[in-house]
């Protein structure tokens, strides 16, 4: 499984040479254009998968070399695989169809949050970290997902969509990160992203903007424990 790991991280960092110019998902992929929808974060925000990348891949690495046989990393390393495995062709299926992106976005954040729960308690900045913080960004672009898909097949508006979906993933992110107690890089993803949420729509949405604002103090709690404990 260690090698697998490996393998599977590298597809999944490589899938950005498919897919390079990669920005969100069209506007026009929608029946409603979502034409800078609420819920989506500022585009500076998506920079974070650079450091996801990178970390997974520095822990994959440091998983064959130091790690092949402990046994505190074993359980946490088939829903990893798994996780990476569908994330490996997210990418072409984004561009391909926001609904079955979405999808698959959600089946690479189940067994992502999976692999968190049963990472190594010890070796955090090896194991725990780096996936904590995929998770937590996954946590976040998995409930704007599904907002976007509400707004842009006109079940929702596209505040209402994003108030229900944020509030989603500030619930989601808290009890996460409140029941796990450790990992902070979980929150910290979460935090980022609204943060950006909260950029993007400035004073021209600022219910929305304050909500994710507020989301952010939510979410810091645990966050900040998980740091001192």
């Amino acid at each position: 499984m260690p090698l697998v790991v490996l393998i599977l991280t590298l597809a999944f960092a490589g899938s950005t040479l498919w897919v390079p110019d990669f920005g969100g998902f069209d506007p026009n992929q929608f029946p409603v254009p979502q034409i800078e929808p609420p819920v989506q974060p500022a585009g500076y925000a998506f920079a974070i998968w650079g450091v996801v990348y990178l970390w997974l891949l520095v822990s994959a690495v440091f998983g064959v070399v130091r790690r092949w046989s402990a046994p505190d990393w074993r359980d946490m390393r088939l829903p990893l695989a798994l996780s990476l495995a569908v994330g490996a062709v997210w990418l072409p299926a984004a561009v391909l169809s926001p609904v079955l992106a979405t999808v698959l976005i959600w089946a690479m954040l189940l067994p992502a949050l999976a692999a968190l729960w049963r990472s190594p308690v010890l070796d955090t900045g090896w194991a725990s970290w780096p996936i904590g913080l995929y998770a937590g960004w996954l946590s976040a672009a998995s409930c704007v997902a599904i907002g976007l898909l509400l707004a842009g097949y006109g079940l929702l508006s596209e505040e209402a969509a994003a108030i229900l979906m944020l509030g989603t993933a500030i619930v989601l992110a808290s009890v996460v990160q409140g029941r796990l107690g450790r990992a902070p890089t979980y929150g910290l993803g979460v935090i980022w992203a609204l943060v950006a949420v909260a950029v993007q729509n400035g004073t021209g949405q600022l219910l929305i903007a304050l909500l994710a604002l507020f989301g952010c103090g939510i979410v810091s709690g645990p966050t900040l424990r998980a740091i001192r404990g």
